[in-house]
């Protein structure tokens, strides 16, 4: 479509060398080793502060990925803990088993898909480890998808790996990696999600954070995706855009197939612009 970056193995090494990736792999092999790591693993109840204070993005190149925080635990007790996560993204997967290009990448609707996404955003947000530990015990098994066998996902990597290669892509599009428009329609439609949860209003501060936690993730599957994540989630505040979208049978016309530079041109130049999220 030309409107992405890089070629389907330069994504393929991005997630093999991505340090959240390798950390969770890491987190993976302790847990398994009976070395679960008590700062990672440890519930810790912390105070639920309603005002809205501004929360950099704990990551930085060189620790080993985004890390957790007395922060990052505040916020996510702001949000309704798992309760209020799961929630919204059990409202994700019904917007997206309903969107028809993001369904494509969804093999199986039946598969637990929010609490997995829940327990892995719990798990970043220093809520324990439940998204590692389910993944110690996670059955793999074989698929069929276009006169190939593959595996079932057992992590972030092999999910997406799945999605290249769901049996529900077109022929021509089969194995290849996440493009921009991609990405920009899941990120609206996650966005919109945690909206209708009432987590924008309930915590601001999460909302703020997790905008830019989300633009940190969606890299590693399309680095130009980045920028986008801002107007991802501002999508969703004007309900024409709603109306618009539903009217037009879930489909995102707008931004389906648009090149990066012309996607560009509809961000404000400030977004267009320095190094967010990893401004602090």
């Amino acid at each position: 479509m030309g409107n992405g970056t890089g070629s389907n193995q330069e994504a393929t090494d991005r997630m093999r060398t991505d340090e959240d990736i390798v950390g969770e792999e890491n987190d993976l092999r302790q847990l398994s080793a009976g070395k679960t790591s008590s700062a990672r693993a440890q519930k810790r109840a912390t105070a639920i502060v309603q005002q809205h204070r501004h929360v950099p993005l704990n990551w930085q190149s060189g620790q080993g990925g985004h890390r957790p925080s007395a922060d990052t635990r505040r916020l996510l007790n702001e949000a309704g803990g798992l309760a209020g996560i799961q929630r919204f993204t059990d409202i994700f997967y019904q917007r997206a088993f309903a969107d028809e290009h993001i369904d494509k990448f969804i093999r199986d609707h039946d598969d637990p898909h929010g609490e997995r996404f829940a327990t892995w955003i719990v798990e970043k947000f220093g809520d324990g480890q439940p998204w590692t530990q389910e993944r110690a015990n996670r059955k793999v098994c074989p698929f069929q998808s276009h006169g190939h066998t593959l595996q079932t996902p057992h992590d972030r990597s092999s999910a997406h790996f799945a999605a290249w290669h769901s049996p529900k892509r077109e022929a021509h599009k089969f194995g290849e990696h996440f493009k921009l428009d991609d990405c920009r329609v899941w990120m609206r439609l996650h966005f919109w999600a945690m909206r209708e949860a009432g987590i924008f209003e309930a915590s601001p501060a999460f909302a703020e954070y997790y905008i830019s936690f989300i633009g940190h993730f969606v890299s590693v599957y399309e680095r130009s995706a980045t920028v986008f994540a801002r107007e991802s989630a501002r999508w969703s505040a004007d309900p024409r855009n709603i109306a618009a979208y539903l009217d037009n049978g879930n489909k995102m016309g707008e931004i389906i197939g648009v090149t990066l530079r012309e996607a560009l041109r509809s961000l404000p130049r400030e977004e267009q612009e320095g190094q967010w999220p990893y401004e602090y």
